[in-house]
C-alpha cells in the first residue's frame, strides 16, 4: 500500500467516524484537537485502526503522535513491508 493510499484511507475513515470535514484533516493539524478526542475516543480510534489496517495497536504507540503526519507515519510503518536487510 502506497503512502498516498494510506493517507486517503485514514482521512476517509477519520472523517466518517469522528464526523469532521475531511478538509480539516491536514498533515500539520493536531490530531486530538481536530477530531475532538477525549480518552474514550482514543479507544474508538484504536478499534478503527485495527479494523481498517489489520494490525494490533499498543497504547504506548500513541505517545509520540501529535499531528496527522505523525499518525500517517505510524500507520505507514505498520502496514508497509519492512526493507530486507
Amino acid at each position: 500500500m502506497q503512502t498516498e493510499e494510506i493517507i486517503a484511507k485514514i482521512n476517509s475513515f477519520l472523517s466518517e467516524e469522528f464526523e469532521v470535514d475531511v478538509d480539516t484533516i491536514t498533515p500539520d493539524a493536531v490530531l486530538k484537537d481536530t477530531l475532538g478526542l477525549d480518552s474514550l475516543d482514543y479507544i474508538d480510534l484504536v478499534v478503527v485502526i485495527e479494523t481498517n489496517f489489520a494490525f494490533k495497536v499498543q497504547p504506548e504507540d500513541f505517545t509520540g503522535i501529535v499531528t496527522f503526519q505523525d499518525f500517517y507515519d505510524y500507520v505507514a510503518t505498520k502496514v508497509q513491508p519492512k526493507e530486507l536487510v
